[in-house]
């Protein structure tokens, strides 16, 4: 029996009430990152994607980082909702850093320069595609995550609390959790304003 590909993927919403109360281990959410990231597609299989996954501490470490950051640049009338919209995410049971591989982009520059221009383009749309996967399958064991991007400001502290190495370019992060309340329903645009079809 084939399984709705469709009835899947709309599973996946952007879940901000979160807790820290999983659903299934930390050892098979482990197993399932790993899946995603042993699958995912790139382009001359590159491969250059790599994570990190926060639990507890550590994942409490790093929403405290971000505030930090993010109140050294905003004006003070912003405090109080950026503090809200952090709290969010740290009472949630963990997050994942999702990073490019530049030194292997570099590669694939000098080695076919014909598509130089092009490889850190691919690599943030593989990266893209695996988030994605991470993301709808969470959903479908009932966890809840969002997608999130506060880099570039916070890459340096982070790259220096979490011991990252200068060639790891941090791209996006996602927190994760038990789900709480479900985010109300879109409302979606005409389709026909979206998308052409031609037949010859």
């Amino acid at each position: 029996m084939t399984c709705n590909i469709l009835e899947l993927l709309s599973k996946r919403h952007s879940f901000y009430d979160i807790d820290d109360k999983l659903p299934i281990s930390t050892l098979e959410i482990n197993a399932l990152i790993q899946k995603c990231l042993e699958i995912y597609p790139s382009s001359f299989n590159a491969q250059s994607a790599r994570l990190m996954v926060l639990y507890h501490q550590e994942h409490k470490k790093f929403w405290s980082l971000v505030e930090n950051e993010l109140l050294k640049v905003s004006p003070s009338e912003k405090a109080d909702a950026i503090k809200k919209r952090i709290s969010s995410f740290v009472s949630g049971a963990g997050t994942i850093l999702f990073f490019d591989d530049a030194n292997i982009t570099k590669d694939l520059e000098k080695n076919m320069p014909l598509y130089a221009e092009n490889f850190k383009n691919w690599a943030y749309q593989s990266n893209a595609i695996l988030q994605y996967m991470i993301w709808t399958t969470f959903a479908n064991y009932g966890i809840g995550s969002s997608l999130q991007h506060y880099n570039p400001l916070i890459n340096l502290a982070v790259q220096q609390a979490f011991d990252i190495s200068d060639n790891l370019e941090l791209v996006a992060q996602m927190p994760f959790g038990g789900i709480g309340l479900y985010p109300q329903p879109h409302n979606f645009e005409n389709i026909e304003k979206k998308l052409i079809v031609k037949n010859g």
